[in-house]
C-alpha cells in the first residue's frame, strides 16, 4: 500500500494561491478523473489552487491506473467506517503538507469528494484540528454516522448533492448523511438532482462552485 499521496495539480488562475481545493475521487478511479473539475471551478475561484490526489491503494486488476481509498466487498457501514479510518491519516498528512507548501492557513482549505471520496472528505473534514472552510460531497454517504457525535472535532459548512436515480449509492444516503450531520450541529445544504445517476451534472457543479466561492472568499 502506498503511504504518500500525490496527484495532478492546477495553479490558481490569478497566479497567487489564497485558498486550496482538494478533489477526492471515487472507487476505481484516480486523481486524473477529478482534476478536470478545476477547469470548471477555476473561473469562479481564480485565487484557488487545486489538487486531486490518487487514493492509497491501487485496484487489484490490470488496466489503466486506478485506485481505491479502501477496499469494498461487503459495502456495509462497518466496512465504510473501518476503511475511512485506515485511509484518513495519509490524507490528513497530505492536506497539511499541501497547505504548508502553499503557505496557507488551515481555514483556507476546502474538500470536494465524489462517491468514496465523499466518505473521505466528510470523515477527515469533520475531524481536523482546525476546521476547513467547506466540505462538498457529491453522490456519496457519510461513513460512521453512529460514531460521529463522539469523534467530531470541527463543524465546517457542508454541501451535499446526489442524483435521484443513483444506482450505486441510493439517494437515501443523502438523507442519512444530512441527519447525522445536523444532529451534531453541522450546517448542511443539500440538493437532489432529478434524473441524475451516479455522477456529477452541470447544475450540481454550479451549486458546488457557488458554495465554495461563498466560503472561500
Amino acid at each position: 500500500m502506498a503511504t504518500k499521496l500525490d496527484g495532478p495539480r492546477r495553479q490558481p488562475r490569478s497566479g497567487t494561491a489564497r485558498s486550496l481545493v482538494v478533489l477526492l475521487h471515487g472507487y476505481g478511479a484516480s486523481g486524473n478523473d477529478l482534476i478536470g473539475l478545476a477547469d470548471e471551478l477555476g473561473p469562479v475561484l481564480p485565487d484557488t489552487a487545486f489538487v486531486s490526489p490518487h487514493a492509497l491503494e491501487p485496484m487489484p486488476f490490470p488496466g489503466p491506473p486506478a485506485f481505491q481509498w479502501f477496499a469494498l466487498s461487503e459495502r456495509d457501514p462497518e466496512e465504510y467506517i473501518n476503511g475511512t479510518r485506515a485511509a484518513a491519516p495519509a490524507l490528513d498528512t497530505f492536506l497539511d503538507a499541501e497547505l504548508a507548501r502553499l503557505k496557507l492557513a488551515p481555514s483556507r482549505l476546502a474538500l470536494v469528494g465524489f462517491s468514496q471520496g465523499t466518505m473521505m472528505a466528510l470523515h477527515v473534514g469533520l475531524r481536523r484540528q482546525a476546521p476547513p472552510a467547506a466540505v462538498v460531497g457529491l453522490s456519496g454517504v457519510i461513513a460512521g454516522a453512529q460514531t460521529l457525535a463522539a469523534e467530531i472535532r470541527c463543524r465546517p459548512p457542508v454541501l451535499l448533492v446526489h442524483g435521484a436515480v443513483d444506482d450505486v449509492i441510493p439517494v437515501g444516503a443523502i438523507h442519512l448523511t444530512c441527519e447525522a450531520l445536523a444532529s451534531c450541529g453541522v450546517s448542511v445544504e443539500w440538493h437532489v438532482r432529478e434524473g441524475l445517476g451516479h455522477g456529477i451534472d452541470p447544475e450540481g457543479l454550479a451549486m458546488a462552485a457557488s458554495f465554495l466561492r461563498e466560503h472561500l472568499r
